[in-house]
């Protein structure tokens, strides 16, 4: 809803200019508007549930070792005992009422032409503005309860990281997706109207095309034959044969929490990844995925710093990748707390893969790009011009040392490494955050060296180990020199204001004028 020009000021919140456009009438600067008067109830029921599991918890803990008693006691005051607990359940019920309405008449947003603003708090207030210009990727979520009511969030990931993101909600699920299409917009620079002015209306999604899509059953078949769920069943296998063994079940109680742990975190997987679906459109990569908690996400161009294609030992067979990536708007923290954020392919076939690269990276900075894929996805020594390690390094690295190896592209940096799981890191020049050497003591003896490319906090580490000592110096000037050239030729962060767009219906797709994309597979 929108609000009238006096009601921030009633509020006690920072007001929006008041000054009226004497031809349409409207308010002049951004409109503010309210979330969803449930909002507060769907962002409190986690710690609500926690708390009545606490005290069941211990009620039900302190209750064998009450005396006979005070049992007999508790018996003839029953009728008082119940009414006492009503009253106090009806009094934080009251408590809750009211903080739950104030709360939600303190939560006002608005979506100007340089920030999105959020105000919240009642004893701390708390103002958050992420700027138009900053902004790395939109997601639309719906949590289980708010599909139930048909709400949804808007999470605003801004390159600050998780301490930074403005997260608007709970909303209508559409206008939470009309929101995501206004702020993609004026993000990517096309003006739009403000609500109120003339001309407004709900910002209508930019068209998109199909990329690819991971069914149920593929996705279940790479957690199965991933090494968290090999070692998630040994493990309950080695404890069932030791509580056999010993007559005892008290070694699985002294582990169950890691079990637990890593029965949550296979779960969270495929929770986040069923349905996954991924779309290409002039606003961007956009993903959705979920089976409890739905997400859409934007992705929009040039944000993704890196991306990693890894393949597991036991998914060679069926020629499976994953593919993720770091953005900055996603945090350490916020990886830590959803595992799927940063995935742009959970499982898939190497065209798919291949197709996911591309989107991130269109042109690989090569003429023969399948020779480069080729010995980056399977090769080992020196084919297709990459730097490798030299016959020394075999001493601290006897498995992979014939596999590592460098390649710098005109475009990006692709590394490649790792026997057992295959992994290939791909860091486009301009999104190269610092470079640094390192050597370990072994390392410093054999004239050996590690190069780092820095990147945002995320699951891909780009680093490439026990390089000459003399050629990774080498290659850290270069790459330095490339990265900053790039750097200054990158153009605006409003990417519709540096591309050509022929118009909002012609998206570009994976057999486009390039042909580095998803014909690689």
């Amino acid at each position: 809803m929108t609000l009238r020009p006096g009601d921030a000021d009633e509020l006690g919140t920072a007001s929006p200019p008041t000054g009226a456009d004497a031809r349409t009438g409207t308010t002049a600067g951004p409109q503010w508007r309210r979330v969803h008067r449930i909002t507060p109830v769907l962002n409190a029921w986690k710690a609500v549930v926690a708390l009545l599991f606490f005290l069941v918890w211990q009620v039900t803990d302190q209750l064998d070792t009450l005396p006979t008693d005070l049992w007999q006691t508790m018996g003839r005051f029953r009728g008082v005992a119940l009414l006492v607990v009503l009253g106090l359940v009806l009094a934080v019920a009251a408590v809750a009422t009211v903080y739950s309405v104030l709360a939600w008449r303190r939560t006002l947003f608005a979506v100007g032409t340089e920030s999105v603003d959020l105000h919240t708090g009642i004893l701390f207030r708390q103002q958050r503005h992420a700027r138009l210009n900053r902004v790395q990727a939109v997601d639309v979520v719906q949590p289980l309860l708010g599909r139930l009511f048909g709400l949804a969030q808007v999470r605003v990931e801004t390159a600050g990281g998780g301490g930074s993101n403005v997260v608007i909600g709970y909303v209508p699920e559409a206008e939470a997706q009309s929101l995501r299409n206004e702020i993609m917009a004026r993000a990517a620079g096309v003006v739009v109207p403000a609500p109120g002015e003339v001309g407004a209306a709900p910002v209508a999604a930019a068209p998109e095309r199909a990329v690819l899509e991971v069914p149920a059953t593929r996705i279940i078949g790479g957690l199965l034959l991933s090494g968290g769920m090999i070692a998630f069943v040994l493990t309950v296998v080695g404890l069932v044969v030791v509580a056999v063994v010993v007559g005892s079940v008290a070694p699985v109680f002294g582990v169950l929490p890691a079990l637990l742990g890593s029965g949550g975190y296979l779960w969270s997987r495929f929770a986040g990844e069923f349905g996954f679906r991924s779309a290409l459109s002039p606003d961007g990569i956009r993903l959705r995925h979920g089976l409890l908690e739905t997400r859409t996400q934007t992705l929009p161009p040039g944000r993704v710093q890196a991306v990693e294609l890894s393949q597991a030992l036991l998914w060679r067979r069926r020629g499976w990748w994953r593919v993720q990536v770091n953005v900055a708007g996603y945090g350490a923290e916020t990886a830590g707390n959803n595992v799927v954020e940063t995935v742009l392919l959970p499982v898939g076939g190497r065209g798919e893969a291949l197709t996911s690269l591309w989107l991130v990276l269109p042109d690989l900075g090569v003429e023969d790009h399948r020779e480069l894929l080729d010995a980056a996805l399977g090769g080992a020594g020196d084919g297709a011009g990459f730097l490798t390690s030299p016959r020394r390094a075999r001493w601290v690295d006897p498995m992979a040392w014939r596999r590592t190896g460098l390649r710098i592209t005109g475009t990006a940096m692709v590394v490649r490494r790792g026997r057992l799981v295959r992994r290939v890191v791909v860091v486009p020049h301009e999104r190269t955050q610092s470079l640094a050497l390192s050597q370990g003591p072994l390392e410093r003896g054999l004239g050996l060296a590690d190069l780092h490319a820095h990147s945002v906090p995320g699951p891909v580490t780009p680093v490439v180990p026990h390089l000459d000592a003399e050629l990774a110096r080498d290659l850290l000037l270069e790459q330095a020199r490339r990265a900053r050239t790039a750097r200054a030729a990158e153009g605006p962060e409003e990417w519709m204001r540096r591309v050509a767009v022929p118009g909002r219906d012609d998206v570009p797709g994976p057999t486009g004028d390039r042909p580095t994309g998803a014909g690689l597979g």
